[in-house]
């Protein structure tokens, strides 16, 4: 049940929280933050479980079939105690050639994504998720995505792209699974974009964030092939183009996820951002 921005008691004690805004659902309050704000608690201290998301890489910045952007960084604090005015730092999803920005709360970091290499063989950006090289490069995009502020963080390498029957370039790392190899053969298709992480479902459920229950998915390769698209990671990775018939997509919003490439002459164009973070701080009610 969303709520709205404002203060909350909790169970009695003369503490209130603010900033965000705030859910309800299952004993907890959520506090959702898509845009740069702070956090409060006033009258003591609060243990908050949070989660926080940095912002997708873009793809390529030039050529037919540039490399996808990784997934922003995704971190994870099953306890912090807050008390005071903590700034929450959402980052934007990166354009074609650049990383994604930073997410942050508190000393709690999230990398943005890696950006897509352009072709043909120009390496992906090391990320909180590795963006995907230029299709002919032999180096993964690579994940730099550390435990930060005593919260776990999570991200994974690119994968990678090639030629022989076709080009293709590979897919942004996830925040769950390293992005796919694109199939090179004649009928095959760019790398699909590594898979983000559910294991916050029910946050997502509760605070209608996330796709389908994940955050953090990888975007998707490029192909010369015509009808080979490419699908994104779960949790918000773009989808990956085809030659001619199919659009390649941008990083879905508050996901961290990576931008989709495009392919040679794609509806659409080729180059596509990465999306937004995401920060969501929960307690009990």
């Amino acid at each position: 049940m969303k709520i709205g921005i404002m203060a909350s008691q909790i169970s009695g004690h003369l503490l209130t929280v603010t900033g965000g805004t705030l859910y309800t659902s299952g004993g907890y309050n959520y506090r959702v933050f898509t845009a740069n704000d702070n956090l409060v608690v006033s009258g003591g201290s609060v243990t908050m479980e949070i989660l926080c998301i940095g912002g997708g890489g873009g793809t390529g910045a030039s050529g037919n079939i540039p490399g996808a952007g990784g997934a922003g960084g995704i971190s994870y604090h099953s306890g912090k105690s807050i008390t005071g005015t903590k700034a929450v730092v959402i980052g934007a999803g990166g354009a074609a050639g650049s990383n994604g920005d930073n997410s942050s709360i508190d000393s709690i970091v999230s990398n943005g994504g890696g950006y897509g290499g352009i072709e043909p063989s120009a390496a992906g950006g090391t990320g909180g998720s590795g963006g995907a090289p230029g299709y002919s490069s032999t180096t993964r995009g690579s994940a730099n995505q550390g435990n930060t502020g005593g919260a776990t963080g999570y991200g994974n390498n690119s994968g990678l792209g090639g030629v022989t029957a076709i080009a293709v370039s590979g897919g942004g790392g996830g925040a769950g699974a390293q992005g796919g190899d694109g199939i090179t053969t004649t009928g095959g298709r760019g790398g699909n974009g590594g898979a983000g992480l559910n294991t916050w479902s029910a946050w997502a459920s509760a605070t209608s964030t996330g796709v389908s229950g994940y955050y953090g998915g990888g975007g998707g390769g490029g192909s010369y092939q015509s009808g080979t698209a490419s699908s994104g990671g779960a949790g918000g990775g773009g989808s990956g183009a085809d030659d001619l018939t199919t659009s390649n997509t941008a990083g879905t919003a508050n996901t961290g996820g990576g931008g989709g490439s495009g392919g040679k002459g794609a509806s659409g164009g080729c180059y596509k951002a990465g999306g937004s973070g995401l920060v969501i701080v929960r307690y009990a009610v």
